[in-house]
């Protein structure tokens, strides 16, 4: 009787398994980000368009809940025992992160955007060449301070790559001139301490030359308090992305110019990237494993094309 019962009950489970669910679920991608900001709405567009062209994927958008290093990584860690198949990040703080990283990698590959940490174990980076982009915006301080000036700046996160690179390219780009960049000032991404960290520069700084804007939120406040204190179009603007209120002081001209990337590619062709190399096409990951997309800077000649392509992303 009890061999009938065993038997009875191998074959019921036999088949529930072979007439349930099917037996292999699709493989899930992730995009996590590093903040809470508008900026990140344009890479979330790309993702949605990679989900178009891989039906066979389910794709994700995460935020952390805050810009913290270790609320990231426990983001990721819930993802990967959840059963996520790759994950690619704009990583916090790369390094003070790298085992922590190294503990996702080595569960499932690891890629990295927007900012990069190159002394893990990620399989390629795909965005900016921040350095590049500092760069620009080393330009664009130069072209409206021809007779020179002082620069404070402004930010999310220091200790970032992102961050880190961006103001060394602008360094590199006015060494040498009379332009110069005396203070950057952190903000954690949080807005209420972004606005703050502009009145304060301004207060303790009111014949201030220039103000730079190195993450997407920085200009709007660094503009919001500029208007505030009667001092806009005074003050020589540098931004970078493209926030619409940024877009609308470079249209006005009382922001210099602004440096834009391009987060729709991160997302869709990071997706793609993915995709492609759990199904073992490593073809597009170049031997210096960075995949580069291109910044240029949008100022009064140009803003209205650019403003026009980027509503025609978001809203495809």
């Amino acid at each position: 009787m009890k061999l009938k019962i065993v038997a009875s009950a191998f074959l019921l489970a036999s088949a529930l398994l072979s007439t349930g669910a099917p037996a292999q679920d699709k493989k899930a991608l992730a995009f996590v980000v590093n903040g809470a900001s508008d900026f990140w709405k344009l890479a979330e567009a790309g993702v949605k368009k990679a989900q178009e062209e891989l039906p066979d994927y389910s794709l994700q958008f995460k935020y952390p809940e805050q810009a913290a290093a270790a609320v990231q990584q426990r983001l990721m860690e819930d993802l990967v025992a959840a059963g996520i198949s790759a994950i690619m990040v704009s990583a916090v703080d790369p390094k003070t992160s790298t085992d922590a990283l190294n503990r996702i990698g080595g569960d499932v590959p690891l890629f990295t955007t927007d900012s990069d940490a190159p002394d893990t174990n990620r399989i390629a980076y795909i965005g900016s060449s921040n350095t590049d982009a500092g760069r620009q915006a080393g330009e664009i301080a130069l072209k409206a301070l021809p007779e020179g000036g002082k620069c404070i700046g402004f930010v999310g996160l220091p200790g970032a790559d992102n961050a880190r690179e961006r103001i060394e390219g602008m360094k590199e780009a006015i060494a040498g001139s009379k332009v110069e960049l005396i203070d950057v000032r952190g903000d954690d991404i949080d807005m209420t301490r972004a606005k703050r960290n502009v009145e304060d520069a301004l207060a303790a700084n009111p014949g201030i030359d220039c103000m730079v804007g190195f993450y997407s939120y920085n200009p709007p406040r660094i503009y919001e308090v500029l208007k505030e204190a009667g001092k806009l179009g005074e003050i020589t603007v540098v931004a970078f992305d493209e926030d619409p209120i940024t877009l609308g002081g470079v249209r006005e001209g009382t922001i210099a110019g602004t440096v834009v990337q391009q987060p729709y590619e991160w997302g869709y062709q990071g997706m793609k990237l993915m995709a492609a190399f759990l199904e073992g096409d490593k073809s597009m990951i170049p031997e210096d494993k960075l995949v580069i997309v291109p910044t240029k800077i949008i100022d009064k000649s140009n803003v209205d094309t650019f403003e026009a392509e980027l509503k025609a992303r978001i809203g495809g």
